[in-house]
């Protein structure tokens, strides 16, 4: 296997060749049961992987919906599906995707809303997971598009409100443009990986993605209302959190995304004010406006609520941690953990670095700090079951497992 590093994409390689419109156009926006049918067919008929994408309107909408989805296959074309209006129509289409291989750039963000739309993936190609493995240095998919294909991908609309309908059509050949190129890349990236010994990592990757566990939701998501750290008293803290939570039911029931519900500024102002009055509320910046005075009981009924808690029931300072302390405290608390971190954790950056791949995709942070504190027998065996329960792969384990009882063995 090689360990040279991948060439990273940068300003001294030659300008890509720019790609402004899929060689067979931009197609309609499917809508109709018919044309899901058709399109159902079609893909069926194609060879080979299938390249999906989604466009969601994140920073317009409390949901994290799919309002675009686009699907491109060899043989079969390019079809850009709403799946807002006519859902019921996707049967087929769910159905012809439900075997071949999928190619998304940055599966994480698209499969959570494919499947919510009831799209099923046998096998998943990663090809931003791919460029990390390949020790890319950026792992954006036009930065990538450049540097294997010497192709520039028109970008701009990422971050737009895909709910608007109709869609305009810049942002549908923006959308196009993002499946036009992605087989091809999966394709040159494969062989790269082949050459450097990597494609077995990446198969068990790839596999990883589609079975591990949605992530438990953050407790108390409230504390992260931007600039919090601000505020001096728990019942500040308090007022913070009945807002929050107030503006969540409104934003999830209208569908809108919280910050523009009402800004987590907003937020703060009030809490340090404590108005106790719909006159004293509506004078802060931001309640005053028309939006906000017609939702100001609302608001106002939260901040009594959190005005009326007793000091017992105030939220304390922080969340108690459920998790281990910061590393850097951990010579006070566990002098033995922190021993141990002390030698394993150079281990692990001298292999990262000797086989080009981030220090976070060879092992998981948490899952080595997890090691390093609860302590493990200094065998390759014991590492390797306690890597393995803590859900690193194969590959993962076989790169570290000796060089971790190794380090252990030094103290």
């Amino acid at each position: 296997m090689s360990t040279d590093p991948a060439p990273a994409p940068d300003d001294a390689e030659e300008a890509p060749e720019p790609l402004l419109a899929p060689a067979q156009g931009v197609p309609p926006v499917i809508v109709a049961p018919g044309e899901f049918a058709d399109a159902a067919r079609e893909l069926r008929a194609g060879t080979g992987p299938i390249a999906l994408d989604t466009e969601r309107a994140s920073g317009f909408r409390y949901s994290q919906r799919a309002y675009l989805v686009q699907i491109r296959r060899a043989g079969s074309g390019t079809y850009l599906i709403d799946p807002i209006d006519h859902p019921d129509g996707l049967a087929g289409v769910i159905e012809a995707l439900d075997g071949p291989e999928w190619v998304l750039h940055a599966a994480d963000q698209d499969l959570p809303c494919l499947r919510e739309l009831g799209f099923t993936c046998a096998t998943l190609y990663d090809t931003e997971l791919a460029g990390r493995l390949l020790g890319l240095h950026r792992v954006n998919l036009a930065a990538m598009t450049a540097h294997f294909l010497g192709r520039g991908l028109r970008k701009g609309h990422g971050a737009a409100d895909w709910s608007k309908r109709p869609l305009p059509d810049d942002w549908l050949n923006y959308a196009a443009l993002d499946v036009e190129l992605l087989v091809e890349l999966r394709n040159a990236m494969d062989a790269q990986l082949r050459d450097e010994g990597k494609d077995g990592w990446a198969a068990q990757e790839f596999a990883h993605i589609l079975t591990r566990p949605a992530p438990e939701p953050r407790p108390d998501r409230w504390r992260r209302t931007s600039n919090i750290h601000s505020l001096r008293t728990r019942r500040q803290l308090a007022a913070v959190r009945e807002l929050w939570l107030a503006r969540e039911t409104l934003a999830q029931a209208r569908d809108v995304a919280p910050g523009r519900v009402l800004p987590d500024a907003a937020i703060i102002d009030a809490a340090q004010a404590n108005p106790t009055t719909i006159d004293e509320l509506t004078r802060l910046k931001v309640f005053g406006g028309p939006r906000q005075r017609r939702h100001a009981h609302r608001w106002l009924s939260a901040l009594h609520r959190a005005q009326a808690l007793s000091d017992d029931e105030l939220p304390p300072r922080s969340t108690p941690s459920t998790g281990l302390p910061p590393i850097n405290r951990w010579e006070q608390r566990n002098p033995e953990a922190a021993a141990r971190a002390a030698v394993v954790r150079p281990a692990i950056v001298q292999i990262a670095e000797s086989v080009t791949v981030p220090v976070e995709n060879l092992l998981a942070p948490e899952l080595v700090r997890q090691l390093c504190w609860t302590g493990v027998a200094a065998t390759a065996d014991a590492v390797d079951e306690a890597l393995a329960a803590g859900a690193a792969r194969p590959w993962q384990r076989e790169l570290t497992r000796d060089a971790i009882a190794a380090a252990l063995r030094q103290l």
